[in-house]
């Protein structure tokens, strides 16, 4: 079923000012230093999933949760308001897709995945989002080790 996914846009968002799109001409583009097989992998979802037992997220959050690499899909639940989950709800992978990354490490195409993959909730303000809840997620990637990160937006 196709989503109005630019009107759904403007009415969720009506009171606020027009959106200020962030412009950024100088992100620095770091090459892995080895190759993927050799290298930690982190999964980063803005897919709003949790463990059950953790709390949802809210409105307007910027926290993110870390879910441990081994837990099953049927414990993961979800909060988000961008997007329908009827098909996250029947398989997760379609946006959080933690079995997919387990199989390939078992395959040795990654080296290894993070202890824990990270997801959050896209709020409408990225300053919010970059000086309030990336430098939290950073520092969990650092604690991890992790070499690489494989982002999935919704």
């Amino acid at each position: 079923m196709p989503i109005a996914y630019i009107q759904r846009t403007r009415e969720r968002y009506a009171q606020y000012p027009p959106y200020k799109w962030t412009l950024n001409t100088d992100a620095p583009w770091t090459p892995l230093a080895k190759p993927l097989r050799d290298c930690r992998l982190a999964l980063l979802s803005s897919g709003g999933f949790y463990v059950e037992g953790q709390p949802p997220f809210a409105e307007g959050d910027v926290s993110h949760r870390l879910i441990p690499k081994a837990t099953p899909l049927r414990e993961l639940r979800i909060y988000h308001h961008g997007y329908r989950d009827a098909d996250a709800d029947r398989d997760p992978n379609c946006v959080f897709p933690l079995d997919r990354l387990r199989e390939l490490e078992a395959a040795g195409v990654i080296g290894a995945l993070a202890e824990s993959a990270v997801s959050f909730v896209v709020t409408y303000s990225a300053r919010r989002d970059v000086h309030e809840r990336a430098p939290g997620i950073v520092a969990d990637l650092k604690r991890m080790a992790v070499d690489a990160a494989l982002c999935v937006p919704v």
